[in-house]
């Protein structure tokens, strides 16, 4: 067995470690330039113990953000109901009050001939009544032009929807429970009743 000579050993090592030295620098990065406007930040020790803080900010600032844009639609929404409820308010006011006007205007005409038969009080009873008569037709007309009709009252059932019974009499002239005689004619309009008709109401006799 030979023996190695100690100082090509010390050669030897001192070649081996160029060579690594060598290797490493070849496959090392090559250094940062300033010029590409790239700047290496370092993690905060807060981030980096935890990790998904940066996530939940975020998200919590988006809660907030869609909870301010659902208080300002909010706010907007009742502003505009606010002023549908007023407008629909007025609107019902303006039409009432042209309602009122229609129904006075139409009645301006009876009005006339009422005055008219008054100034003539020296009119003979005969014509006196058929002004009357002819005033009485003429209300008839504004109320069918108002859409007002009378309740049918005499000979019919008696009905408590329609009628009001003042007096309940014997009588073998319409069956039980018709309506005897019309005290007051009742009036409805479009279905709804405006007042009942006041009748004596027959029962059968004995």
């Amino acid at each position: 067995m030979s023996k190695t000579n100690g100082r090509a050993d010390v050669g030897l090592d001192e070649r081996i470690k160029d060579e690594q030295q060598k290797h490493v620098a070849e496959n090392e990065l090559p250094p940062a330039d300033p010029a590409d406007g790239f700047e290496e930040k370092a993690a905060s020790a807060k981030d980096s113990q935890n990790p998904g803080a940066t996530t939940q900010e975020g998200e919590l600032e988006k809660l907030r953000s869609e909870r301010d844009n659902l208080f300002d639609r909010l706010a907007r929404l009742q502003a505009e109901f606010d002023n549908y409820r007023k407008r629909a308010a007025r609107e019902n006011a303006d039409f009432r009050d042209f309602a009122v006007a229609d129904a006075a205007r139409a009645v301006l005409p009876v009005i006339d001939n009422l005055s008219l038969a008054l100034k003539n009080s020296s009119a003979k009873p005969e014509d006196l009544r058929k002004g009357v008569e002819l005033i009485h037709k003429q209300l008839q007309d504004v109320l069918q032009k108002l859409n007002v009709e009378r309740v049918p009252a005499q000979g019919q059932p008696f009905d408590p929807n329609v009628h009001e019974a003042i007096e309940v009499a014997e009588s073998n002239e319409v069956p039980d429970h018709h309506v005897l005689e019309e005290l007051q004619p009742g009036y409805r309009i479009k279905g709804r009743l405006l007042r009942p008709a006041m009748v004596r109401v027959a029962k059968k006799a004995g």
